[in-house]
């Protein structure tokens, strides 16, 4: 079976298992409250981006809700999105662009996170994710003002970006390897390499303190990598090396615990709190939608 046509039979019926959401209780926000979320939303994602928040909103209250419209949201969808999230502030994809930096891929993410961190401190929160804890680590982090990213393997820690190019340039294949790896391996072409740091994070949840950083950075960083590797720039993971090289030269930045704070591929029953459905395991074997049940719950 065509892919397009598996992910829309797995989406209809995970639609139909997590159906009670509709009617559970809108989000509300502690206007007190730094924090602000934000989240970029296709059409086809609204369902699951609502269980991200509200799974969110369960533990940590945010001040504020930001939605940034790749463009397919119809009239609808927003109204859906206002109801249940009253006070959500709707941003458009073309008001966050730079000549520096690639469009599409996420890339306006980032570049609206370095607006918003300028009054907020701003997590970026993938729609397919859900708290499933108290995620406490993620609330000290925010009243710390402290910048922090989701891991990938246990005990892991921010990094040289020397340490991470070599390890990189030992493992590039060229044209057949991932955008990422290719990055990686030529991050000795940037005019900062010997001061810089890095992380092999996931951009899917971050949290950026305020005014922990500004556009410019992202602009000279992204231009150099463009200079770098030409077109292989703009393809899609490059915004989430950016990320990474964005939080891993906050100060005092951190790595969330890992897996305590995991992708659905490593974690651990009873152990996770936060978990990342990422499209290669997420819709497997049930456990997406048997833990959404689990968080309607307790809304």
């Amino acid at each position: 079976m065509p892919f397009r046509m598996r992910d829309t039979l797995r989406r209809a019926r995970f639609a139909a298992q997590c159906r009670a959401l509709w009617s559970s209780a809108p989000v509300s926000l502690d206007r007190s409250s730094q924090i602000a979320l934000l989240s970029q939303v296709q059409r086809k994602d609204v369902l699951m981006y609502l269980l991200a928040v509200k799974s969110f909103c369960n533990r940590i209250k945010p001040g504020a809700i930001f939605v940034l419209d790749d463009g397919s949201l119809r009239e609808n969808d927003r109204e859906r999105l206002v109801g249940h999230i009253p006070g959500v502030a709707f941003l458009a994809l073309s008001s966050y662009r730079s000549r520096a930096c690639p469009t599409g891929g996420t890339w306006e993410r980032l570049l609206a996170i370095s607006a918003l961190v300028d009054e907020h401190y701003v997590i970026q929160l993938d729609s397919d994710t859900l708290a499933l804890g108290p995620i406490e680590e993620v609330s000290e982090c925010a009243r710390r003002n402290r910048s922090f990213v989701l891991g990938t393997w246990d005990r892991q820690e921010i990094e040289t970006m020397h340490e991470r190019w070599d390890t990189a340039r030992k493992l590039n294949r060229g044209a057949g390897s991932h955008i990422q790896l290719v990055a990686e391996a030529n991050f000795d072409r940037l005019r900062e390499f010997a001061s810089l740091r890095y992380v092999r994070g996931c951009s899917g949840f971050a949290g950026f303190g305020r005014r922990s950083f500004a556009r410019d950075f992202i602009d000279g960083i992204s231009a150099q990598m463009r200079g770098a590797l030409g077109d292989r720039w703009a393809e899609w993971g490059s915004e989430q090396v950016m990320s990474n090289i964005v939080v891993a030269n906050i100060e005092n930045s951190m790595v969330l615990p890992h897996p305590k704070y995991a992708d659905c591929h490593k974690m651990k029953e009873g152990e996770s709190e936060f978990v990342h459905f990422i499209g290669s395991c997420r819709f497997d074997n049930g456990t997406y939608a048997a833990l959404a049940r689990q968080v309607m719950q307790a809304l």
